[in-house]
């Protein structure tokens, strides 16, 4: 099985290399649109800001191939700024269009008393739809860094965490189940952390 970690410059490449490691599974580093679309499952990480991240991936032309992938029906997962760029835009900064893979909004954090954004710490998942990555989740506390989320409609939306008045998707899905992403970090997240890129390999095997 080949696991292909998208390269671009704004990714948490290190431990996420090592979480996938865990599973048994090797997974490569790349920009080649070829290899990416060849792939068992593809991995899209990402740290940072969200219209840096959408400059990049057109710089390495890589907006198609992604799009082309998620329709093919294998794995991808996006993971924390990855999953959020699997979405339509982002207000960050002035308004960027995404991957436009999953319909739906990146809008800010409001400020709330007592909560700080960004929300960066530990946070319980309530899984509201089951698939192979929130098989796992329900009730679990994973760990977040993030000054935005996900605006979607409950078809996309798979788990979520309370922050004060907010309910924020942390995990999210398409229509044809293939694609998921994580606003949490799973390979900060400890052993639960470790069953999501457990369920992932599963995921890439089943396909």
């Amino acid at each position: 099985m080949t696991i292909m970690i998208i390269d671009y410059g704004a990714g948490n490449i290190a431990n996420v290399m090592k979480a996938i490691a865990s599973t048994g599974l090797s997974a490569k580093l790349s920009h080649d649109p070829s290899e990416i679309l060849a792939a068992d499952g593809v991995v899209l990480p990402g740290v940072g800001a969200y219209g840096a991240a959408m400059s990049a991936l057109k710089e390495r032309h890589l907006i198609g191939p992604l799009q082309a992938y998620a329709k093919s029906g294998k794995p991808l997962l996006g993971v924390c700024l990855g999953m959020q760029l699997l979405f339509e835009r982002s207000t960050e900064f002035g308004e960027t269009a995404g991957l436009g893979i999953i319909p739906g909004d990146v809008v800010t954090l409001p400020q709330q008393q007592g909560y700080k954004v960004p929300q960066m710490g530990w946070n319980q998942n309530q899984v509201r739809q089951l698939n192979p990555i929130t098989s796992t989740l329900n009730d679990t506390y994973t760990y977040f860094v993030h000054s935005f989320y996900v605006r979607t409609t409950p078809q996309y939306i798979a788990a979520t965490v309370d922050y004060g008045q907010i309910e924020i998707p942390s995990v999210v899905v398409n229509d044809s189940g293939n694609v998921i992403g994580a606003q949490f970090h799973p390979e900060k997240s400890g052993k639960d952390g470790l069953l999501v890129w457990q369920s992932f390999k599963e995921m890439v095997d089943d396909k």
